[in-house]
Order: C-alpha cells, then sequence, then structure tokens
C-alpha cells in the first residue's frame, strides 16, 4: 500500500457551470471576477470530498490573456483573490494549496511557440506574485518540449517544489500534442529538476503509455485527466470559449475512478481529475484508494 496525493478536480469549468454565465474568453478569471467567493467554495468541496490539495484558480490569469479584454493591470489583484480564496477554503486543515500556472498563450496551442527565454520572464512573474502564498507550483497543460522550458525557466528560482504536468495526444499517450515523443522532456527534467512529473488534460485512456515513459524519469509521478469527449477544431481558433468542448457521458465518478485506480498500479503516487472531473469524481477516487488499503496525504 502507498501514501497517495490526492489532487481536486476540475477548477475552471467547476465555476463556469456554478455561475450559470455564458462562457466568455476569460473562462473561469470572469467567473471569479464576478463571483468570487465561488471560488471559495469550490475548493471547500474538493477538500470534504477528500482532496488534499486545492489548485488556484490561476491557471489563464497572464497578462497576454488580460491584455485582450484591457485587464492587463489586474494581474497581482486577480491571482491575489485565487489564491486567499484557495487559502479560506482550507483553513486550519492540512491540505495544501498549489499556485497553478497555465500556458501563457492558449492551451493545446504548441504550433504559437513561445520563446523559452521571453516566456521565463512572463512565468517568473507570476510565480513572485505567489510565491509567499502556496505550497508548491503546478505547471500545466505543458503541450511541448518548448512550452516546458519556458515554464520550468520560469519557476527555477521559486523557491517551493514545483510539479511539471503535460498533457499528451488523445489517440497517442507516448506523444506530447506537439507530436514530440514524451520521452524528449527527459533532459529537462534531469537539468531542472521537478519534483514531480505528471500527465494532465488527456483523455485517460491515454495515460497509461504515458506513465510508463514518465515511470523511467526518476521522479515521483501521477495523472490528472479530463473528461472531454475530444479537443475541437473550435476550441483550437484564437481566444474560444469553452462550450466548444463537449463533456464526456460515458466517465462516470466510478468509471473515472477505476482509471485513477489502474495509474496507482502502475506506480502513481499524485492522482486527481482535470476538466470536466468535479466533486463526485474525486470523492468515488478517494473512496477506492481507501478500499485498497492506501493512505491519502
Amino acid at each position: 500500500m502507498a501514501d497517495i496525493t490526492l489532487l481536486d478536480g476540475s477548477i475552471g469549468q467547476e465555476l463556469v457551470k456554478r455561475s450559470g454565465d455564458k462562457a466568455t474568453p476569460l473562462w473561469s478569471t470572469r467567473v471569479m471576477i464576478d463571483y468570487p467567493d465561488l471560488v471559495r467554495d469550490v475548493h471547500a468541496d474538493y477538500f470534504r470530498r477528500g482532496a488534499t490539495i486545492a489548485t488556484t484558480n490561476t491557471y489563464a490569469v497572464h497578462r497576454s490573456r488580460l491584455e485582450r479584454v484591457g485587464l492587463q493591470d489586474q494581474l497581482a489583484d486577480l491571482i491575489g483573490v485565487a489564491v486567499s480564496q484557495a487559502r479560506r477554503a482550507r483553513g486550519g486543515g492540512p491540505g495544501r494549496v498549489a499556485g497553478a500556472i497555465g500556458p501563457l498563450l492558449a492551451s493545446y496551442r504548441p504550433d504559437l511557440k513561445p520563446d523559452a527565454q521571453q516566456a521565463a520572464v512572463k512565468f517568473a512573474e507570476i510565480v513572485r506574485l505567489m510565491a509567499n502564498d502556496v505550497d508548491l507550483f503546478l505547471i500545466e497543460t505543458v503541450s511541448s518540449v518548448q512550452e516546458a522550458e519556458g515554464a520550468l525557466l520560469g519557476t527555477s528560482e521559486a523557491g517551493k517544489p514545483v510539479w511539471l504536468a503535460l498533457t499528451v495526444m488523445d489517440d497517442d499517450g507516448t506523444r506530447l500534442r506537439s507530436g514530440e515523443p514524451l520521452w524528449d522532456i527527459a533532459p529537462l527534467v534531469d537539468r531542472f529538476n521537478p519534483d514531480a512529473v505528471l500527465i494532465n488534460c488527456s483523455r485517460p485512456e491515454a495515460v497509461p503509455a504515458a506513465l510508463d515513459d514518465l515511470a523511467t524519469m526518476g521522479r515521483p509521478f501521477g495523472a490528472y485527466a479530463n473528461g472531454f469527449a475530444e479537443i475541437s477544431q473550435d476550441f483550437l481558433k484564437d481566444a474560444p470559449t469553452v462550450d466548444a468542448l463537449e463533456q464526456r457521458h460515458d466517465l462516470g465518478p466510478q468509471k473515472y475512478a477505476d482509471h485513477a485506480m489502474g495509474w496507482v498500479e502502475q506506480g502513481a503516487t499524485i492522482v486527481g481529475g482535470c476538466c470536466e472531473v468535479g466533486p463526485d469524481h474525486i470523492e468515488a477516487l478517494a473512496n477506492s484508494l481507501r478500499a485498497a488499503g492506501h493512505r491519502i496525504v
């Protein structure tokens, strides 16, 4: 039996759903502006269901995204709200707060190729704004080796643990969404020494092949998959809204938990959920982990 870190599930998608408002290109950042306390409520729900990590609602809080709507000067304030709401949800409990860092320009768009050195400067600003108030940094949905380099450079002086989460092709878990072999990330893992390497925002069926590669990189590893039917072409356009993505209807809480338990059998020690994987899924996974004799930490 093992000690397993249980991440939360979807934050952004859950906020959009609970708000009931029409989706916008600002995604969950818009919801946080309009209903800041809803962010705390979502985090608190995940903690109640068994999660031990609250992932801040900062995935899409970047100047490059805020500039589209003239809110770039609110970067620090928005990050402050996101982090404080996660900390409020934790209260005096034992959970941890992970500072989420998403792609600078867009998700699943390795074709945009942000320069690693320039990206590092922008990531480092995000790190500085969160460093005093989070327990670790979670780099999410990295689609290419070049994206990974920029993010790892930007977090190299974080002073806190850094977890790197990569997204792989839906039909081939051995390749990043750029088409590059997942194994090509290994030199960066050796160079920057992240504290964990994960797979995120990919179909759960693609995860086992990816974990076979991660298991050889000498770091704690794990996964948190999404519940999308597919990454649609409409979502890959500039400034998309999340209603361009369709939720799967064949991935109920127990079925998702069964996938994740398979990852644990492969040696994963960090599991959770990503987009469209909600509190019910995390509760089912927590129950499955306990039933199998694992300790959630």
